[in-house]
């Protein structure tokens, strides 16, 4: 587990982190956002030990980063924005080099084959590393990270520079890593991390805003939950029995789509989810659906609307927000105050 509590990062005036306070429990894939200087990277350090903090405390599976060094990192694998790779070494020189200054107790041979096969850089393990792609580079840095099998995992943006069919392949890297490791992600492609990970924890200007599971934190900030489908079915029958369905506030018909198949909007009571009666409904019925959407915000949306200024919202989404997949337990007590000072800082004034 990752414990980060009170974290602050001042250089001289400004603050770089502001009481950042959250758990990752083991075989969590976390993912880490922000904008350009929001803190990500600066968190990243202290938590590796590469930076020390200014308030607050990291410990890694009991250890803490800076009372207990050497044993934390030992628990950490870390890969860099920019990989430190030695590019006029081979992949060989360059993993038994990092071996060595790992201190790696593990058979060498057969660890250093596992990670290559587990990275797939076998077929390049005896070429200079300058004479690589951006992607392969990225799989050595993985590789490096990967020495000594820690726990732990962090990755800052380590599809940055790719093609799509690299940011793929990494992508599934991470998935598969993610089997056997915690991993902690920072990345700017929302697609990744909505892709990737569990758990998303969002940061602005050095607070934390937001924290919670990837594919509930848009549906539980937006306050407009509806379904927009297309029934294949007559359009007045259609009406009147969704309309009896139990947990439907309204629906209405959007028009004649395709022949024989309408449109509709149906709105459901708050945190009611209508999706199973309105399927079985229309299998009684005998209704094709044709087509189903809802009207959840994007995690880019969401995004956008917590690290921008004029962002506002409303006390339901506040609360929202705050929804951390831990948030019944007492150790994030703390994680929801930071970020309901951190909301009302932004939208506050005109609320």
């Amino acid at each position: 587990m990752i414990e980060v509590k009170n974290l602050t990062k001042r250089y001289g005036n400004n603050v770089a982190l502001d009481h950042v306070s959250f758990t990752v429990e083991d075989g969590t894939i976390l993912g880490f956002l922000g904008p350009n200087g929001a803190g990500k990277s600066t968190t990243m350090n202290i938590v590796t030990g590469y930076l020390s903090a200014t308030e607050g405390t990291v410990t890694i599976s009991g250890h803490d980063i800076l009372d207990e060094p050497n044993e934390a990192r030992r628990l950490i694998g870390y890969l860099p924005e920019l990989p430190p790779l030695y590019l006029d070494m081979t992949v060989k020189e360059y993993l038994d080099f990092m071996y060595d200054l790992k201190k790696v107790k593990l058979p060498r041979e057969k660890h250093i084959r596992e990670i290559c096969a587990l990275t797939k850089i076998q077929n390049v393990y005896k070429r200079l590393i300058g004479n690589l792609s951006k992607g392969y580079r990225q799989r050595v840095g993985i590789a490096q990270a990967l020495l000594g099998n820690p726990p732990v995992l962090i990755l800052d943006e380590p599809t940055v520079g790719l093609d799509p069919k690299q940011i793929i392949e990494i992508r599934n890297l991470i998935k598969n890593l993610g089997r056997n490791h915690t991993i902690i992600l920072s990345s700017h492609i929302l697609s990744e991390v909505q892709a990737v990970c569990e758990r998303v924890i969002i940061i602005n200007s050095g607070k934390l805003v937001a924290d919670g599971a990837t594919d509930r934190l848009a549906h539980d900030l937006s306050t407009d939950h509806r379904i927009v489908c297309r029934i294949a079915g007559p359009e007045n029958e259609v009406l009147h029995a969704i309309r009896a369905l139990d947990k439907v506030v309204d629906v209405t018909s959007m028009g004649e789509k395709e022949p024989g198949v309408f449109e509709y909007t149906v709105e459901a009571g708050l945190d009611q989810d209508i999706r199973r009666d309105l399927f079985a409904l229309l299998t009684r019925k005998g209704w094709p659906l044709m087509a189903s959407r809802n009207t959840d915000l994007t995690l880019e949306e969401v995004f956008l609307r917590l690290t921008s200024g004029d962002g506002h919202f409303t006390e339901q989404e506040r609360r929202s927000l705050l929804k951390g997949v831990n948030s019944e337990e007492a150790d994030q007590e703390e994680v929801r105050k930071t970020a309901l000072e951190a909301v009302e800082e932004e939208g506050g004034e005109e609320e």
